[in-house]
């Protein structure tokens, strides 16, 4: 995945992007000074050599390895700090600064002892958290049999800076890993976010226009065949095709919003308009007590509503249907309970289609349940949904 170039021009410049390589001029440069703090270690040995104490090879083949050390150390910092261990890469330019760090100290005198303190930097940033605990000891104990072959037998304060400052970093490092999988794990859940919201859209998309266009399918065919002799009739449903679309037109762009909460009540009222539409007999519940139903419980189960009523009219060929809403209160807590039952062929097919897979969906999210069937007679649906918030399940009803 890449980053938004929009969201990248609007990050505040001073923020620091802890596990992403530098971006632009400024970021470089930031990068650089934070880094460059680092080599006032290297003041001791630049003193060294400008001293006069040594002789012009001994200066001359001193400042070849100093910068060879310098170029190795600032390669990986830069580089490698934070990604994952390539051998090729880290392994030879640390071999350089461990080959470097004993061998300038050994020969020119312990001016040279903070070339150890990058080399713990650099093994701390760069290997693997169980090679960095063996190499930053391994190196303060090379560090020490310099110090004694040199001839100092005191404490020296260097290497407890070499192991305090190696182990820093790996934490450091650890810090930077973790924040680039952060980084990969946001990206993930926003992609599957993504597709959640697709998938929604997707179901309220099929709920809305399976409905609405079976209607205006079967209205069409009625007008169709109303026309040579009943154009009076006709006509009227030609205007139920165009309320029928009309009103369709708006639940989309409703639902493309986000904004779209089917009312049960509504859907009641035209389940009935539909069945009678396509010859059903239908036996309705006129004015449904929902005060006790919280908002996305009823959206739904009339959601579940018109998703049932769309397969009675499309495939069952029932001509009876009865549709219930019953209070029931379980072990569970008060639950309120639709029920769609018609004496059709339950459609063709045993597995659930998109819609009951995608009613199902929604009725798990509300806390609710699906079953749907065939029945002795006929096909039947029952949503379930509580009818109280999550706190207050088992109150009553």
């Amino acid at each position: 995945m890449t980053e938004d170039p929009q969201a990248r021009e609007k990050r505040p410049e001073t923020q620091v992007r802890i596990g992403q390589g530098t971006g632009n001029r400024r970021e470089l440069m930031v990068k650089a000074l934070w880094i460059g703090v680092w080599l006032v270690f290297l003041s001791s040995p630049i003193h060294d050599l400008t001293s006069g104490r040594h002789t012009t090879g001994a200066i001359v083949a001193g400042a070849l390895g100093l910068t060879a050390f310098v170029v190795a150390y600032l390669t990986l910092v830069f580089r490698n700090m934070g990604r994952p261990f390539t051998p090729q890469g880290v392994l030879s330019r640390l071999a350089v600064m461990v080959v470097l760090a004993p061998l300038l100290n050994y020969t020119l005198g312990n001016a040279w002892l903070g070339l150890f303190v990058y080399v713990s930097v650099a093994c701390g940033a760069t290997l693997p958290l169980r090679a960095a605990y063996w190499a930053i000891p391994a190196t303060a104990v090379v560090m020490y049999l310099v110090e004694r072959h040199n001839g100092v037998s005191e404490w020296d304060n260097t290497l407890l800076l070499v192991l305090l400052i190696g182990f820093a970093m790996v934490g450091v490092g650890q810090l930077v890993r973790t924040t680039v999988e952060l980084r990969k794990a946001r990206a993930t859940v926003a992609h599957l976010a993504a597709n959640e919201e697709r998938l929604r859209l997707a179901r309220d998309l099929h709920d809305l226009l399976g409905h609405s266009l079976s209607l205006i399918t079967l209205k069409s065919e009625l007008a169709g065949r109303m026309l040579p002799d009943h154009p009076d009739k006709a006509a009227q449903q030609v205007a139920d095709i165009e309320q029928v679309s009309r009103q369709a037109l708006v639940d989309v762009r409703e639902a493309v919003t986000g904004y779209r909460r089917p009312r049960l009540a509504a859907e009641l009222a035209g389940t009935e308009v539909a069945l009678a539409a396509a010859g059903v007999a239908a036996e309705v519940p006129a004015e449904p007590d929902l005060a006790a139903v919280p908002e996305e419980a009823e959206s739904v189960l009339a959601w579940a509503l018109r998703e049932a009523v769309t397969n009675v009219v499309r495939h069952s060929g029932a001509d009876r249907c009865l549709v219930q809403l019953t209070h029931r209160q379980t072990l569970d807590g008060p639950v309120l309970e639709l029920c769609v039952e018609d004496n059709g062929s339950g459609g063709a097919g045993s597995v659930p289609g998109n819609g009951l897979t995608g009613l199902t969906e929604r009725l798990e999210k509300a806390g609710g349940s699906l079953e749907a069937g065939r029945v002795k007679h006929g096909f039947r649906l029952v949503a379930r949904v509580p009818t109280a918030p999550t706190g207050d399940v088992g109150s009553g009803a």
